[in-house]
């Protein structure tokens, strides 16, 4: 696969567009779950005005009143085109796709697909928390192989957790969180061809998701788990939501490595009517023509990573933090600052700044907090001024 090409348009940085002011008419979770003088840097919303060609897509739904079921394959043609120009990857096949109301519904239904009620499901903490939430809801089990050295995939521990997992004789999947949340590690070819070699050994099915693909910045580059070598009988999920901030225009698309396509085909049809229609037609318009608009934003958090990483060696010179090369998030290792294994509600009390704690990322989550790095360098930098001022 070849490096990103990355647009040249000379769009602006849609993360300078919006002002505090603005920002706080907004009626989403980002911004009514706390007070009015709270600064939100905490769930993955971005302080953006949506691409032009979303708005253009909404509008014009809106205008024909098209607002009825979703139908056809235009998302995964869409998401395949980008797909190959963007990642070097030709072989999205549409015809081993299907449409779910949102990643995470995805990932329940791939996983009811291969697993059965108490079975075991391996995950990667410290990791996004929802992992935890929708797996144990679904009556499965929940088994930690935590991150490694430098928060990547160990895969010594990962092999030693499949053997476990089937160790009776049963059935198996593994959550992969590819590019992962929250510590923004971009898992390489290399990394990602050693689990599907693990996966087949021991029968575990891999189910990735991989909704935070299109927002890799650098010079990293996102490998889709469904390309390697030996992933044949893998599923995916993926989606515009992260890359376009979508997240409340509700589809995203399930896909399935040539061994798992009648797994997938086995998927009921009525969770194909949950994504919303006016949601695919914004993920689709955004996949065909909103990639300047993407690359704008990839370049701003890029600067932001930059200014975060100069702000605390200034104001919180005690913080860790490895600069990921995914995601919009920050991973912060606050345990030097002795506030405890849950910094984020000192930070939140007293400095009145929202991150995300650390503790339901599971093992490795204490003493840490998430951080939302897509907002404006000016928030950004009231937000660590407000963190250090908290420490006094």
């Amino acid at each position: 696969m070849t490096s990103i090409p990355r647009d040249q348009s000379g769009e602006p940085n849609p993360l300078h567009a919006l002002g505090l002011e603005q920002l706080r008419r907004r009626t989403s979770m980002k911004w009514r779950t706390y007070p009015a003088d709270v600064l939100p840097l905490w769930v993955a919303e971005m302080d953006v005005p949506l691409a032009g060609s979303v708005v253009r897509a909404v509008t014009g739904a809106m205008e024909l009143g098209d607002t009825g079921y979703p139908v056809g394959t235009a998302y995964a043609e869409a998401l395949a085109a980008f797909a190959g120009k963007r990642w070097g990857w030709d072989d999205l096949a549409v015809e081993r796709t299907a449409i779910v109301p949102d990643v995470m519904l995805g990932v329940v239904e791939m996983l009811k697909l291969v697993t059965e009620p108490g079975d075991p499901v391996i995950v990667n903490p410290p990791v996004y928390p929802p992992f935890y939430e929708f797996v144990t809801h679904m009556d499965r089990r929940v088994v930690e192989a935590p991150l490694g050295p430098g928060l990547r995939i160990d895969l010594g521990v990962l092999e030693e957790a499949f053997r476990q997992a089937v160790a009776g004789g049963g059935r198996a999947a593994y959550l992969l969180c590819s590019p992962h949340n929250p510590t923004g590690t971009v898992h390489t070819a290399d990394e990602l061809s050693a689990v599907a070699a693990l996966a087949e050994r021991y029968g575990v099915r891999v189910v990735a998701d991989e909704i935070h693909a299109p927002v890799v910045t650098g010079e990293a580059r996102f490998v889709p788990y469904l390309s390697v070598p030996g992933a044949e009988r893998g599923l995916a999920l993926m989606s515009a939501s992260k890359g376009w901030n979508l997240a409340g225009l509700k589809a995203a698309l399930a896909l399935a490595g040539p061994g798992a396509a009648a797994d997938l085909a086995r998927m009921p049809e009525e969770v194909g009517h949950g994504p919303s229609h006016v949601g695919v037609l914004a993920h689709t318009a955004a996949l065909r023509d909103g990639t300047a608009w993407l690359d704008a934003v990839l370049a701003g958090l890029e600067e932001n990573r930059r200014l975060l990483t100069g702000l605390l060696a200034e104001r919180l010179p005690g913080v860790v933090h490895r600069q990921g090369e995914a995601t919009c998030l920050a991973w912060l290792d606050c345990r030097a600052l002795g506030l405890g294994d849950d910094p984020a509600e000192v930070f939140l009390d007293r400095g009145r700044v929202a991150l995300s704690s650390g503790i339901p990322f599971g093992s490795g989550g204490a003493g840490h907090v998430r951080l939302n790095l897509a907002t404006s360098p000016e928030v950004l930098t009231e937000a660590v001024r407000r963190m250090a001022a908290a420490l006094g």
